[in-house]
C-alpha cells in the first residue's frame, strides 16, 4: 500500500532525511517514533508527494508517486502538522468540501457523530478550540474511508476522551484493511495500537522497537543515545 526504497531529501538549510526504506501493508498500523525535529514530518510529506525525493522511490498502491493515477489519491487520507480547513467556513461546510474533493458520498452527518462535533457543527472553524480544530481535521482526513492513512502527530491538542476515540477509529480502520502510518513523539500513545514501531533519529530510520518489552521509554532513549554516540564516533574518525 505504501513503500519507501532508499528515499532521501535535503533542505537548503542542511536538514535532511536519507536511506528511508520501509513498507506498510494492508491492515497494518506502523508508528513512526522520534524526538522533535528528526524528520518525521518530512517523511510524511514525501509519502504524500508534498516534497519530491532527491533519490529513491516512494510508491502508493504499487505506483510510483509521479505516475499514480489521480483517482487513487481519493483513497488517501492525511493530516500533516495542522488541520487543513477554511477558517471562515463552518465545520459542516469544511467537511462537505472535503468529501467532495475526495469524491465521497454524503458522509458528513456520520462523521460529525463519530467525532462528536454536533455541538460545534455550525460554528466557524476560526472560533473553535485547538482540540475541536484537530477533531475537524481528523474527521476530514478519514470520513471518505481512505485505504491509506497518513497522520502526523494526530493526538495534538486532543483531550483524553478524544485520544481514546482516535485509537478506536484507527484500530477499526486497520481491521477493515487500511494501511496506516502515524507519527508521534509520545511512545505510550502509539504502542497501544501499532503493529510495528519504527525509530527515527537524525533523518534516518534506525530500527524497530519491540512494544511487548518492558520499560519502553527507557529502551527508546537508550536506542537514541546509542545512535547519537555511533554517529559522533563516525564523524570523529573521518
Amino acid at each position: 500500500m505504501l513503500s519507501f526504497a532508499d528515499v532521501g531529501f535535503r533542505f537548503r538549510g542542511g536538514a535532511s532525511v536519507a536511506g528511508l526504506t520501509f513498507r506498510v501493508e494492508p491492515g497494518e498500523i506502523v508508528a513512526l517514533i522520534g524526538l522533535n525535529g528528526v524528520g518525521k514530518t518530512t517523511l510524511m510529506r514525501l509519502a504524500l508527494g508534498m516534497v519530491r525525493p532527491e533519490h529513491g522511490t516512494v510508491r502508493l498502491f504499487d505506483h510510483p508517486l509521479a505516475a499514480m493515477p489521480v483517482r487513487l489519491w481519493a483513497k488517501v487520507g492525511a493530516l500533516i502538522e495542522v488541520p487543513l480547513a477554511y477558517p471562515e467556513l463552518t465545520v459542516r461546510q469544511n467537511l462537505h468540501i472535503s468529501r467532495l474533493l475526495h469524491g465521497a458520498p454524503d458522509c458528513v452527518d456520520d462523521s460529525v457523530q463519530t467525532w462528536k462535533l454536533s455541538g460545534v457543527v455550525d460554528c466557524r472553524v476560526r472560533r473553535l478550540s485547538l482540540g475541536n480544530r484537530q477533531r475537524v481535521g481528523l474527521a476530514a482526513a478519514l470520513q471518505h474511508d481512505p485505504r491509506v492513512i497518513v497522520l502526523d502527530e494526530p493526538s495534538n491538542s486532543l483531550d483524553p476522551a478524544s485520544v481514546i476515540l482516535l485509537r478506536e477509529e484507527l484500530t477499526r480502520r486497520a481491521q477493515e484493511g487500511a494501511a496506516i502510518v502515524v507519527s508521534s513523539h509520545h511512545l505510550d500513545e502509539v504502542s497501544r495500537i501499532a503493529d510495528r514501531v519504527l525509530l527515527m533519529n537524525a533523518g534516518r530510520l534506525i530500527g524497530e522497537l519491540d512494544t511487548a518489552g518492558s520499560d519502553l521509554e527507557r529502551v527508546f532513549f537508550e536506542r537514541i543515545r546509542h545512535d547519537d554516540e555511533q554517529r559522533d564516533a563516525a564523524e570523529s574518525a573521518r
